[in-house]
């Protein structure tokens, strides 16, 4: 058999009272008996007694016979068996898993830390019973070979001043990344009956070793924007001041006086600290 069974078993509530039964039944026999069928009856019961199972809600058992597959216990209840089968006890549960932060190149060659925090079940207990060694060990493995994988596939951050411009990005397409993600996971996992609920990044970071550099390209990134819109403003606003000039006559500019204006405005207007005006109190050419 190489798929699921899923069984149930007879009530373990009748089996209780002919094991209470059989039991004390025998034993109260032996003062009234010289034979050794009441020893007999108190063995049978004994043995009897291994064949009890209790189903917890959302665990399960899986049965075996002599190492030869019999089915699934998934119904929660309290049931009897062959005393000879043997239990395996699976959880049905969803378990949560937090990988380790591990140190992996991003598809520019960054050197990032990267986590992610998986949310999964067994869905299918004969292969994570038999087709794999160790099911819980198979998620963390698998897990973390996904999360590498999966770093090596984006950028982590699009860097457009060197051309390198991605529509995906580990620290912009959250749910793109987390998308592919699971899906990866899942894809790796569905070899041990595990179903993937959830799955997404729970840490990103520049490794330390180039974490300040990053961080200053940054910053540079930022100020050098900052200083466009600066630019920008000052030049329209330089461009008004001229044309209402002109407009209402306020005052007549020749193109070296226009040009020292514009000097001006540009340094009050682009510095970083407030400007200290001096007062001319002759004339324009003084």
């Amino acid at each position: 058999m190489k798929e699921e069974k899923i069984i149930v078993p007879a009530n373990g509530y009748l089996m209780l009272f002919l094991f209470i039964l059989l039991f004390f039944g025998s034993i109260a026999l032996i003062p009234l008996t010289e034979t050794g069928w009441s020893v007999f009856g108190i063995v049978i019961a004994l043995v009897l007694a291994f064949g009890f199972l209790m189903v917890q809600p959302n665990g399960s058992r899986v049965l075996l016979l002599f190492g030869k597959y019999v089915g699934t216990v998934k119904k929660n209840g309290f049931y009897w068996v062959n005393p000879f089968y043997t239990k395996k006890k699976i959880s049905l549960r969803a378990s949560n898993f937090d990988s380790e932060r591990l140190k992996v190149n991003d598809k520019l060659g960054n050197p990032i830390m990267i986590s992610t925090i998986l949310v999964w079940r067994v869905q299918n207990t004969y292969k994570a019973a038999f087709d794999v060694d160790n099911y819980e060990n198979f998620v963390r493995v698998q897990t973390d070979a996904a999360v590498r994988k999966l770093a090596s596939m984006y950028p982590y951050d699009n860097f457009a001043d060197e051309g390198h411009v991605e529509d995906i990005t580990l620290r912009s397409s959250v749910n793109e990344v987390s998308e592919a993600l699971e899906k990866e996971i899942d894809e790796r996992l569905s070899i041990a009956g595990i179903e993937v609920l959830e799955a997404r990044i729970g840490y990103l970071a520049y490794a330390q070793e180039i974490a300040n550099a990053m961080l200053k390209r940054q910053q540079a990134t930022a100020i050098v924007a900052a200083r466009h819109k600066i630019v920008e403003g000052a030049v329209s606003m330089v461009e008004m001041a001229i044309e209402q000039l002109s407009k209402k006559n306020v005052v007549d500019l020749d193109e070296e006086r226009k040009a020292a204006m514009v000097s001006n405005l540009m340094v009050v207007l682009c510095g970083d600290k407030d400007a200290s005006p001096v007062l001319n109190t002759g004339t324009l050419n003084h």
